[in-house]
């Protein structure tokens, strides 16, 4: 089975606490809301405690063209991304003229030629290297990333794979946007780059540092039909607007337990068989959610909701933050994980691990 091999990060420079993200926001939206100050509890409630951002906090309360704020997330994206890739093969003994395929997930800026060829002008990438760019899969996208480069892999077994996520979350701000998805937006999303390494079977590859790997044993996407007013991007003159359902925690109480119980049931699993839950966060009702619909603890969404404190929603980029951190725990072969996201459609993506 493909194996995830490691994990690296593309951080950006400014770290803005919440408390001056919800003092910049009442500062701009306080004419538009007459309750204001109750509407600002989504700040103080979302448990974020800082978010990461490719400007500083004054940058996004002035007028940008969307021709800029794009032009500024193909320079940006370019630079996290390679700061990622880095990050992921340092030390691995693998070298990037060694990597068959990227596959690199997107949602929040537009680029052609796409991210991945400008990354491969400015890295020694082999040139004959397969690009899989994957745009307009929001948060669920870092998980079908790993779900698509897994099908790769087992048409490909000798095959090493990059999967490259990249969001500018804070680029989309509409500063004149007075909806209160916009304001809820506001209060979550965040920047990040994060790159995983995936190799097949039968690829060569370094003995790891660690005692075991996780490998993926199968992987399921499902759609929620007539529910593409759910979440998604509201396309307009001046750039991405957001949209955001208040039904969302809803849904995912009602829809996810069966979904994820037929995934497993596949493998003769149940949910307690589950070890580690790497679990896109969303935000924290989204996060509770999980735990109500499907009985877990509290205790193994902790991954998630460490990332979503010291990162926000960083889009399809958050998952592999949370694995990055679950690769880094002492975990004995055999034991189980699931992986999942949520996102636009209304989809789901989960992947069902073993480390061995």
């Amino acid at each position: 089975m493909p194996k995830i091999y490691s994990v690296g990060l593309g951080i950006p420079d400014f770290n803005i606490p919440q408390s001056d993200a919800m003092l910049f926001a009442k500062k701009l939206f306080s004419n538009a809301f007459r309750d204001i100050e109750r509407l600002l509890s989504v700040f103080q409630n979302a448990e974020i405690e800082s978010r990461y951002f490719v400007k500083d906090i004054h940058w996004y309360g002035e007028e940008h063209s969307f021709a800029e704020k794009n032009s500024i997330f193909i320079e940006m994206a370019e630079a996290l991304g390679i700061k990622a890739i880095e990050n992921c093969l340092h030390n691995k003994g693998i070298e990037l003229d060694e990597i068959d395929a990227i596959f690199t997930i997107c949602t929040t800026g537009l680029s052609t030629p796409s991210l991945d060829a400008r990354i491969m002008n400015k890295l020694p990438f082999r040139l004959d290297a397969k690009r899989i760019p994957i745009w307009g899969l929001g948060c669920v996208g870092g998980a079908a990333g790993l779900s698509r480069a897994y099908e790769y892999c087992l048409a490909f077994p000798r095959a090493k794979i990059l999967i490259l996520a990249i969001e500018l979350c804070s680029l989309t701000f509409q500063k004149n946007d007075f909806n209160k998805s916009n304001l809820i937006g506001t209060s979550l999303f965040a920047d990040g780059a994060a790159c995983t390494l995936m190799i097949g079977e039968e690829a060569e590859a370094p003995l790891h540092s660690v005692a075991a790997l996780p490998s993926i044993i199968g992987t399921q996407s499902m759609l929620l039909k007539d529910s593409l007013d759910v979440m998604g991007w509201d396309i307009k003159n001046d750039g991405l607007h957001v949209i955001f359902s208040k039904d969302i925690p809803m849904i995912v109480r009602k829809w996810l337990q069966p979904n994820v119980q037929a995934f497993l049931d596949k493998y003769h699993l149940d949910i307690k068989d589950i070890k580690q839950f790497i679990a896109h966060p969303g935000g924290k009702k989204v996060i509770d959610a999980y735990v109500e619909a499907l009985g877990v603890s509290e205790e193994r969404t902790k991954e998630s909701r460490d990332i979503l404190k010291h990162y926000g929603n960083m889009s399809s980029v958050t998952i592999f933050y949370i694995l990055k951190r679950i690769l880094e725990k002492d975990i004995q072969p055999g034991e189980y994980g699931l992986a999942m996201a949520l996102g636009p459609g209304f989809s789901s993506e989960q992947l069902l691990l073993r480390w061995d």
